[in-house]
């Protein structure tokens, strides 16, 4: 655990959140400012900086995101690695992200961000 992280505080009880769904090394919660209505972040309880660092705790949180994807007909799951991918929080984390058709969400690859301007 680092001391400094808010992942870290969270996980450890030292930090509220709503708690969605808890595993024994993965707990999922809603983010403060959630995109879509149901989105979740599914968080590995070690501090694990990104995706990249340790292909285990990235799988098991991957699993544990499935299992959440799996109860939705339309989702996004999203993580991102590194300041440029946008990453804020440097603690591995997955964005479980509810889909509807017209929701007018747009992500940085699709159609809604190249028609601007």
């Amino acid at each position: 655990m680092v001391a400094s992280c808010v992942f870290c505080e969270i996980v450890t009880g030292r930090a509220p959140a709503d708690i969605v769904r808890e595993w024994g090394d993965v707990i999922a919660i809603r983010p403060l400012d959630p995109v879509t209505p149901g989105h979740v972040l599914v968080i590995p309880h070690t501090h694990v900086p990104d995706v990249g660092r340790d292909p285990g705790v990235s799988a098991r949180t991957m699993a544990c995101a499935a299992e959440l994807a799996a109860e939705l007909p339309a989702v996004n799951v999203i993580t991102s690695k590194g300041h440029a991918a946008t990453q804020t929080v440097a603690h591995l984390h997955l964005h479980i992200v509810p889909r509807t058709a017209g929701d007018n969400l747009p992500l940085p690859w699709t159609p809604q961000q190249h028609t601007a301007g």
